[in-house]
């Protein structure tokens, strides 16, 4: 048989392999799931159409996506910088490098512009400060104890985790005594922003911005191969790796979030964020509850009164937490993966309402989570997202090695 015959022949058998695969996911599929996934998610399209207009439905479903992708490739910040601590893993930090690669290579022209379609665009840019340290360290330790970020919160609560949501719960309640205590912490010593976009122009930032990316990932590249002798893929997955069922690989986790932020920018004007959106929810609550919230000093400015007074759907950040929820709901259905544990050890319960509490208090003092600060900050060229990056690192070491106190493995 001729080369190019044999070829053929392997090419062939191995499109049969891969539809079979895609076949045997399809029939686990648990369409009860998706249905109610899709319906609810149609439901609340059509609503934010008819009353808030086509930009903050097309926002809900960009939080779909991220829930989508989320769920599909496990993306995590939280698991990722475990396993690169204790087990010289680095596949999930590198797809974070590639994933502030994509986003950053679109979002520092675009914010160079200043506008897109006639709409302003404003970057994430915090000031560094205390507020930031201890607050992206508080949460880094919130992060290993609660066993995910903002949103892998998010994702996982979807996804059917039934840990999660206590996690969730206490994130909320976190966030809201977080910001009852922000302007306290604003008065704390510290800098005013940086933008490496606006001190050095925009070949300045991208090129800095680049190099900061390259050190990380050469960095990782070469511990992880002194430590375990080879260097895991971030372009592979375990199972058949279906677009519809999943899984997904690290880079297409990586792309996709790429591709949410980018989205979120040019219809929102600024970039994505998430746990704002829980401060939302929170205080909303507690002044259902007779508290005057709207007294405090978090909530007197113009945009933030005007969230506390309007429904939680003409909030921006609220329509794509909701999206993630029903995304990862959907992404679980379609894997057949759906099956909510509803027996929760306790001390593994006691983790969870305590790493929600620290990450919701860390979020707010901080000026964000690992999306709207790091994530987002990073892309924007802003140096409260690296020093955001630090502190956190630093305290989900120290919450790594809390884990097992509350017998959770490493």
């Amino acid at each position: 048989m001729s080369a190019p015959g044999a070829w053929a022949i392997l090419r062939a058998q191995k499109r049969k392999i891969t539809a079979q695969g895609a076949l045997m996911n399809t029939s686990k599929m648990n369409l009860r799931t998706v249905t109610i996934g899709a319906a609810l998610s149609a439901i609340i399209a059509g609503h934010l159409i008819n009353v808030f207009g086509w930009r903050q439905a097309a926002l809900f479903a960009v939080g779909l996506g991220a829930g989508l992708v989320l769920y599909h490739a496990a993306f995590g910040f939280t698991s990722a910088w475990r396993k690169l601590s204790v087990h010289g893993d680095s596949s999930g930090v590198r797809a974070q490098v590639v994933m502030l690669a994509v986003t950053a290579a679109v979002f520092l022209p675009l914010l160079a512009g200043g506008e897109f379609l006639g709409m302003e665009l404003r970057p994430s840019n915090r000031p560094l400060g205390l507020s930031v340290i201890v607050g992206a360290f508080v949460f880094g330790i919130g992060m290993q104890l609660g066993g995910g970020c903002a949103s892998g919160t998010l994702f996982t609560v979807g996804g059917g985790s039934v840990r999660m949501l206590a996690t969730l719960a206490a994130f909320v309640a976190g966030s809201v005594l977080g910001a009852l205590h922000r302007p306290s912490w604003e008065q704390a010593p510290g800098l005013e922003p940086v933008s490496l976009l606006g001190e050095f122009g925009l070949a300045g930032a991208v090129s800095t911005t680049a190099l900061l990316l390259i050190v990380i990932w050469v960095g990782s590249l070469r511990f992880e191969r002194r430590r375990n002798g080879v260097v895991g893929s971030i372009s592979s997955s375990a199972g058949t790796g279906a677009w519809l069922t999943g899984p997904w690989p690290l880079v297409a986790g990586a792309v996709g979030l790429a591709a949410v932020n980018i989205a979120t920018l040019v219809l929102a004007g600024r970039p994505w964020g998430v746990t704002s959106g829980f401060a939302l929810w929170g205080s909303k609550i507690v002044a259902g509850l007779g508290v005057d919230v709207a007294s405090w000093g978090y909530w007197q400015s113009p945009a933030n009164a005007a969230a506390l007074e309007g429904s939680v759907f003409a909030n921006i950040t609220s329509v794509m937490n909701f999206g993630i929820i029903l995304g990862a709901l959907i992404a679980a259905g379609l894997a057949g993966r759906y099956s909510p544990t509803w027996r929760v050890p306790a001390r593994s319960l006691l983790a969870a309402v305590v790493g929600g509490i620290l990450l919701g208090y860390g979020a707010r003092i901080a000026y964000g989570c690992n999306i709207g600060a790091f994530f987002s900050g990073v892309s924007s060229s802003s140096l409260h997202g690296w020093l955001w990056l630090v502190a956190a690192f630093a305290g989900s070491a120290i919450g790594t090695r809390m884990r097992p106190w509350f017998g959770m493995a490493n």
